[in-house]
């Protein structure tokens, strides 16, 4: 190689380098500090160092084309989600196998029933909202990866275990099924139900708290408004980094029409409920699919119930956690409601919770606690015989 050459290859070299440089300062561009990061110790390098690395262009290059080819060539995406037929995404926690799924169920049907008795101490009704899987509701569009066994009979295992402890929970499976007639329930592309599925189960749930008459008091109006419908990119399309290089292969968006629950004058009470120190006699505990308003649940379900409903649902938690904190609030001990929706999705049944957070020995107590109207109703069973 002549020495021109070497010369030219090696501004070459530096000419993209020096690119590829100015190119990814774009990348600090977004980055803001805030009054924690100090100079002094550290922390707004590290900061700048983090975003500057999430924002590399040549990292999110890589990534993209890495996700293109296992999107393309082994039909897969990042752990958290499996692709099924039709463009049909589902999260993998409805199908990979759970370690120690045996002892963390009992260990959570164990909390549950601490639960019960906790609610019934304070003269409190528990409602146990089931939440069906979407692979158990949607089954035509499972693709290669079927469900672990354990998932199979998760949804009846998980009733009949309520049964046992003596809980109630209302079938949603059967109606959001037969609800698939009228339009989806579930969304293509997340997680969660539609706001439609979260109406048809509201609906289920508020009929059989009225065949037990769990509420008394004076009914209230709410009515319910429908948006236009907009695209919506699903959360299980997060595990597929394909944007921006390979966007044309994502599926394509949901179509969403969200809507908005209020009560009517005729229902609130007029200026005087403003000032009115009164007890909300529902409370609603669960994870994302009662906390996101894009489903609407909860106005779904302050319509059905006609009733006002406390909601006390965590995002990103599952559904213990934002009951053990409820039930240390001050609303909850101060102010208890008639009833409590307790939204459980089943594929959170034998999924282990870190619990490191409360006192072990409330948790201890919580779990050594015995069903005692079972007990009660076999001990009358046995003196009757």
């Amino acid at each position: 190689m002549t020495r021109s050459l070497r010369i030219l290859y090696s501004l070459l070299f530096l000419a993209l380098l020096t690119a590829l440089g100015l190119w990814s300062l774009g990348g600090l561009g977004g980055f803001q500090r805030t009054a924690q990061m100090s100079l002094l110790d550290g922390k707004l390098a590290k900061a700048a160092e983090t975003h500057y690395d999430e924002q590399f262009p040549l990292k999110r290059i890589g990534t993209n084309l890495w996700a293109a080819l296992d999107f393309k060539l082994f039909n897969e995406g990042r752990p958290g989600v499996v692709l099924g037929r039709d463009q049909w995404l589902f999260s993998d926690e409805e199908f990979k196998p759970a370690v120690n799924a045996e002892q963390t169920q009992a260990e959570n049907l164990a909390l549950l029933r601490g639960v019960r008795d906790t609610l019934r101490e304070h003269g409190v009704e528990l409602v146990l909202a089931i939440v069906p899987a979407k692979a158990r509701v949607y089954p035509e569009y499972i693709g290669e990866q079927a469900p672990a066994s354990l998932h199979a009979d998760l949804y009846n295992a998980f009733h009949a275990q309520a049964r046992q402890a003596n809980i109630f929970a209302p079938d949603l499976f059967g109606p959001l099924q037969a609800a698939k007639a009228r339009g989806q329930v579930f969304l293509r592309t997340d997680s969660h139900w539609t706001p439609m599925g979260a109406e048809v189960a509201a609906r289920q749930l508020a009929e059989a708290v009225a065949r037990q008459t769990l509420l008394n008091g004076e009914p209230q109006t709410f009515v319910t408004e429908h948006q236009q419908q907009t695209p919506y990119k699903g959360d299980l399309t997060n595990f597929l980094p394909l944007d921006p290089l390979f966007s044309n292969l994502l599926p394509k968006p949901d179509q969403l029409q969200k809507r908005s629950t209020r009560a009517t004058e005729e229902g609130s009470g007029g200026d005087d409920a403003l000032f009115a120190d009164k007890q909300i006699p529902v409370a609603l505990v669960g994870t994302s699919y009662s906390a996101n308003p894009n489903w609407n649940f909860l106005g779904a379900l302050q319509q059905a119930l006609r009733s006002d409903v406390a909601n006390y649902a965590e995002d990103g938690h599952g559904p213990v956690l934002p009951m053990l904190k409820y039930l240390q609030s001050d609303e909850f001990k101060n102010s208890p409601p008639q009833v409590v929706v307790w939204e459980f999705p089943e594929r959170y049944l034998p999924i282990k919770n870190d619990l490191s957070g409360f006192d072990p020995h409330w948790i201890a107590q919580l779990k050594k606690t015995r069903n005692t109207h079972q007990e009660l109703a076999l001990s009358s069973h046995r003196t009757e015989h």
